[in-house]
């Protein structure tokens, strides 16, 4: 069980705000150097520094880099010789930046580019161009051409890679219905001889297709659930086959949870265990597998001696590090969080688990044991918070409240059957789970329905306001920030990427139209009589403002209390530093109303 420190003094705001942002460390192909973004107070770099560490250098100035968020990336690569990287700057070109010499735009499509790869000769890089069409980008002036690739079969192309050789192109691929966790593959294309042939297509059967590349050795690679597992394939061998997820949902571009070693004779795997995450080298000849360093890790790369990884914990302020290949001591090269993290006693959860509707639930318990309980819920639904640097989580447990961080079916982190058990029945099964979590957190003693508050973003807004309407006798009152709440409306207006997302967690339209109607929430509004918290950017186009503002005014014409806050400008999920502090003091003054400390 998890013990309170004798004091535990609040974590000031201020702290949580400052700091910067890194994602994507990658190694020079020599391994000496590694790259990474960092974004700070609306700038971004590509910054560079050393493998043993040392003083950081911005490789990057102008135009700034469009970097990735957590886990993902897809934002630049390393030219072949090491000499500079190839990166996609703001305004959605291709721009290569020497180490020592002024940015070169290699594009001009007036688009969105993605994904850069760089071949191994460094005459050409391939990207992907609207989420949509895979390009090839002549790099040097040797006679070589800018062409698409693809054959537009598919209506979404990520992550293309190329084989060392530089005579065969691989990306993910998929069309909706289908999300990218439902169905997609990979396509395959030779371009050996300068032409472009026909695309090859492979996916398991049930399962779906991420992060297909080629190992030093040209074999090829991926990751796939045809198991029920998100497990690492080598070749036509599962690296280390078990029920553990090996990698995480593809939201973004850029997503690496295994790299290969420069001798293909072992891979570095980013595990998860439950929500716990764990880096695991496996040899591949003895099949013997060493545990390299605790932690979610992510951007796993291999070149020369060194592994990096972007690591991070609910201990662990996120940080990139440098593994030594050979005796896997590790060093820290950068961290983004402000340094007073360090000083505070922050809390590991304790694993929950229990038995309801013949299935098996899983939370997280962030435990203070003062009697105030905040269950919150992801947002996705197809996704998950594991168990990494998580300030908000830290915010609120400093202040007295024990954060349970749930799992309803529809999670990811517990294989394909449980992520898509949700399919058909989103804005229900997650609710009903979530309430079922929350009656066994009284059950044990953690609080009671007048100390409970549910709290969640996007879809785990849906999932609060569910909970208000169907279960609101065990909490009292929620806080849901960008809800979906119209489901039928969210076919109408949403981005591109998940435009379809609904044909499966709900039902084709025009067979499942009284589905729409009965899952949302927005209908049922009139149930919800405990206090809410809503928020809402004005500019959001995930979640259109119109959905929050219908819901608040029938929750306030049948009586009910809303506070209603909008962001002027904001989009889904909230950058502007005036408005997050505001949030946050928001959301205090509301929860301490509601349940005081």
């Amino acid at each position: 069980m998890s013990t309170e420190p004798a004091a535990i003094e609040p974590v000031p705001i201020d702290l949580v705000l400052a700091g910067r942002e890194l994602t994507e460390p990658r190694l020079s192909p020599d391994g000496r150097t590694v790259a990474f973004v960092q974004r700070w107070g609306g700038r971004s770099a590509v910054t560079i520094v050393d493998v043993d560490g040392g003083p950081e250098r911005m490789l990057t100035t102008s135009p700034d880099p469009r970097p990735g968020r957590g886990m993902d990336g897809g934002c630049f690569d390393w030219l072949a010789d090491g000499s500079g990287v190839v990166y996609v700057a703001v305004d959605g070109e291709l721009w290569l930046q020497p180490r020592a010499g002024r940015p070169e735009r290699l594009t001009t499509f007036e688009r969105s580019c993605a994904a850069p790869a760089v071949a191994s000769n460094g005459s050409f890089a391939v990207a992907v161009v609207d989420e949509a069409e895979v390009w090839l980008v002549p790099i040097d002036s040797d006679g070589a051409v800018t062409r698409r690739l693809d054959d537009g079969g598919e209506a979404f192309a990520f992550d293309p890679s190329i084989a060392p050789a530089g005579d065969e192109v691989c990306w993910q691929a998929w069309s909706p219905p289908d999300m990218p966790w439902d169905g997609a593959l990979t396509c395959r294309l030779g371009i050996a001889d300068g032409s472009t042939g026909q695309v090859q297509r492979w996916r398991p059967d049930g399962g779906a297709v991420q992060q297909p590349r080629y190992t030093p050795g040209a074999v090829r690679t991926c990751v796939h659930d045809g198991t029920g597992w998100l497990n690492v394939q080598v070749g036509d061998r599962a690296v280390r086959p078990e029920p553990v997820e090996q990698a995480g949902p593809t939201w973004g571009m850029g997503q690496r949870t295994y790299a290969v070693a420069p001798d293909d004779r072992a891979v570095a795997i980013c595990r998860n265990e439950l929500g716990f995450g764990r880096l695991t080298v496996v040899d591949l000849d003895r099949g013997v597998s060493t545990d390299v360093g605790r932690g979610t890790h992510g951007h796993v790369g291999w070149a020369g001696e060194s592994i990096v990884a972007l690591r991070s914990g609910a201990r662990t302020p996120t940080q990139i590090v440098r593994y030594d290949a050979r005796t896997f001591d590790r060093t820290v090269l950068a961290v983004g969080p402000a340094a007073g993290w360090d000083e505070l006693a922050l809390p590991e959860p304790d694993l929950v688990a229990i038995e309801h509707d013949g299935t098996t639930l899983h939370a997280r318990r962030y435990a203070r044991d003062r009697g105030r309980l905040l269950v919150w819920v992801h947002g996705g639904p197809t996704d998950q918070w594991q168990v990494d640097f998580r300030p908000r989580v830290a915010y609120w447990w400093s202040r007295g409240w024990d954060v349970l961080v749930v799992d309803p079916r529809g999670s990811t982190g517990h294989g394909r059957a449980y992520q898509r058990a949700l399919n058909g029945a989103w804005g229900r099964l997650d609710v009903d789970d979530t309430a079922a979590l929350v009656a066994a957190a009284h059950a044990r003693g953690w609080a009671d329905p007048a100390t409970t508050v549910a709290i969640g973003a996007s879809s785990g807004g849906l999932t609060v306001l569910g909970l208000l309407a169907d279960h609101g006798a065990i909490v009292a009152g929620g806080v849901a920030s960008s809800p979906v709440s119209d489901l039928l409306a969210l076919t109408r207006v949403t981005h591109r990427f998940e435009a379809h997302y609904t044909d499966t967690l709900v039902g084709p339209l025009d067979r499942c139209a009284d589905r729409y109607s009965e899952l949302s929430p927005i209908n049922r509004a009139d149930r919800i009589t405990k206090s809410l918290l809503v928020f809402h950017g004005t500019d959001d186009p995930v979640v259109p403002i119109d959905q929050s503002n219908e819901l608040v005014e029938r929750v306030r014409a049948a009586g009910g209390s809303v506070d209603y806050v909008v962001y002027e400008g904001e989009g889904h999920g909230f950058r502007n530093p005036v408005n997050q502090r505001d949030e946050y003091e928001r959301t205090e003054r509301f929860l301490d109303a509601l349940v005081p400390p």
